[in-house]
């Protein structure tokens, strides 16, 4: 490139630059250099030391990786397998034999003791030969390489310091790759590529205690696939209900894959055969529930469906027909307090008094022989019927009076005409209006529960949007009761809310999460992420690990522990719990198509 203008300007000869190059991907993402010492590799500014496994026990127990997988670290590791012909194995087996049988008779000849390390041998190859004879196990040649990353050599020796007491606590030594850093840093590279060829003989059984996707932390035996966990690269397999309790809270903004993740959870549960029931604000459980052939109950004032508040469930068997009686009563009450807006201290004396009337109107009281209460329940018009008779409840029938005779008669004053008897409930309440919800919430949990202290067996309860319940002290309170006592049913109780804040602020949030072993935190608003932080006792990271999650992933806590998660599902689980709209029209459209087909 010629320049004129400074030649003139300098009063120098023009002069020829060299072309500019042009600058490519690999330019960019690769370091500024890579410099191999004698104990470890300089990459850009990052310090790198590759170290390979050269002696093992003679038993290894399974997970033993773990630790050194969990380690809070860079660090890349590569397990390298190399199948040995199992002919050529069982020639030098039968050799060794020979050797070392030779040895215990000579030892006998002469008149020494025995030597345990022979006998030992004598019977491992004797052992490891059946098993390769009969096919049941392989003989591999195993190398085993871990690269770690620091800042500065000093941390460099302190990682090393902590691999080795984790390592050597177990039996298994590890040496640095000594002049040989290159091709450690190849080998533990995802190239599959060995080039250290640092090799362990090594047969089935030991091998497969160093299945690297394990975490003693968050999986277990047991259970169902949560996701992966964004720590390692291991499986999030774990049973709800083998804690202290099964009962889960959920909290993510709107689009962060909240019911995506419970939809999922209820999909692999009911392949275990639990049980499973839904209150579902926005109906979008449905497709599910009508794919795995549950029941799905449309709770509207226009729809068929009824749940009489005054239903009564039969005593169980550590239960008195007292103390049923007296619970149901108390509930009821809570109910006419989130219907009617409140009460004072004497309406509430006078709804109690009321409500005791109505069944006794029809012949229910304790001392009536349970098997007769579901003849004779009265409806909410019955208790309209005692309160006109009653002097001072006059402003109480005015108000009650909307629920019997008014505009929302169509959903309260009806008997119950539900069952359920599918492995599959589901409760819809979008079309209810938005000031019947709480109170349509809190009447289809009190029919659950009745339902699941009836019968004990194995059950999830989902509660979508729970910040509608929270907004009554009685409803909020009610929830908790389930929360708290379900463990006792043999019930796990799923919150899921988006707005923390509402959730928050009743007296009992904290005591819901508190009595949740489970946890999934989502994608959060700015505008939550402080309470949430607060709540959970998050560190910043993790705050803005959950401010910037892509949908799908978040925080998962059991008991106490927690990781980073991300949510997976197969193809087919996707196309039942997908709530992406352009996806679900086109399901719908394929179903349609194939309709039309048959």
């Amino acid at each position: 490139m010629k320049i004129p203008f400074l030649d003139k300007l300098f009063g120098k000869k023009e002069e020829v630059l060299p072309r500019t190059q042009t600058i490519g991907l690999l330019d960019i993402i690769a370091p500024p250099a890579l410099k191999f010492g004698p104990d470890h590799a300089e990459i850009g500014k990052t310090l790198a030391r590759t170290y390979f496994i050269f002696s093992f026990p003679r038993y290894l127990s399974t997970g033993w990786l773990s630790p050194v997988i969990n380690l809070d670290v860079p660090m890349d590791i590569s397990i390298f397998m190399h199948p040995i012909d199992t002919g050529l194995v069982l020639k030098k087996l039968r050799k060794k034999l020979t050797e070392v049988q030779s040895e215990i008779m000579e030892r006998e000849e002469k008149g020494l003791i025995r030597d345990p390390v022979l006998e030992t041998a004598y019977r491992d190859i004797e052992t490891l030969r059946d098993k390769l004879q009969t096919a049941e196990e392989r003989m591999f040649r195993v190398g085993l390489y871990i690269t770690i990353y620091a800042d500065t050599k000093k941390e460099l020796d302190k990682i090393e310091g902590t691999l080795r007491s984790l390592l050597e606590s177990k039996l298994v030594y590890i040496k640095p790759a000594l002049y040989q850093q290159d091709k450690g840093f190849t080998s533990t590279s995802p190239y599959g590529v060995d080039r250290l060829q640092v090799h362990t003989p090594m047969n089935t059984s030991p091998l497969s205690t160093m299945f690297p996707f394990i975490s003693f932390d968050l999986s277990s035996n047991e259970g169902i696939l949560y996701g992966i966990n964004q720590h390692n690269n291991s499986l999030v397999l774990f049973d709800r209900f083998t804690l202290e309790n099964a009962n889960m809270v959920v909290f993510g903004k709107s689009g962060g894959g909240k019911s995506y993740a419970v939809k999922l959870e209820i999909l692999r549960y009911l392949m275990l055969g639990v049980d499973v029931i839904v209150i579902d604000p926005e109906n979008e459980y449905k497709f599910l529930c009508d794919a795995v052939g549950g029941a799905f109950y449309d709770i509207s004032l226009k729809s068929p469906n009824h749940i009489n508040p005054f239903d009564l469930p039969l005593p169980a068997e550590d239960e008195t027909p007292e103390d049923v009686f007296r619970s149901n009563i108390i509930n009821l009450v809570g109910l006419m307090r989130v219907m009617l807006g409140g009460l004072t201290p004497e309406e509430d004396a006078l709804i109690d008094q009321a409500i005791s009337e109505t069944y006794a109107a029809r012949d229910i009281t304790p001392e009536t022989d349970p098997a007769l209460w579901k003849e004779r329940i009265p409806l909410l018009s019955d208790l309209e019927a005692v309160l006109e008779t009653m002097e001072g409840a006059e402003s109480l029938t005015r108000k009650l009076r909307k629920f019997t005779k008014g505009v929302y008669a169509g959903f309260f004053n009806y008997p119950t005409n539900i069952t359920m008897n599918k492995q599959m409930v589901v409760f819809g309440i979008r079309n209810l209006e938005t000031e019947l919800r709480p109170m349509a919430m809190y009447i289809i949990m009190r029919y659950i529960w009745n339902t699941i202290k009836r019968e004990m067996k194995k059950r999830i309860l989902v509660i979508d949007e729970a910040w509608w319940l929270m907004q009554s002290e009685d409803s909020a309170s009610f929830l908790f009761g389930i929360v708290k006592r379900g463990r006792k049913y043999w019930l796990g109780t799923t919150t899921i809310t988006q707005d923390v804040n509402d959730f928050m602020k009743s007296e009992y949030g904290q005591p819901i999460i508190t009595n949740s072993s489970l946890q999934l935190l989502m994608k959060q608003s700015p505008a939550t992420i402080d309470v949430v932080q607060k709540t959970f006792n998050l560190t910043d990271e993790e705050k803005y690990l959950l401010l910037e999650a892509p949908i799908g992933e978040g925080i998962f806590f059991a008991g106490e522990k927690h990781v980073a998660i991300r949510v997976v599902s197969s193809y087919a689980e996707h196309q039942l719990i997908t709530t992406a709209p352009e996806e679900v029209v086109k399901i719908k459209q394929m179903k349609k198509l194939k309709e039309k087909q048959l």
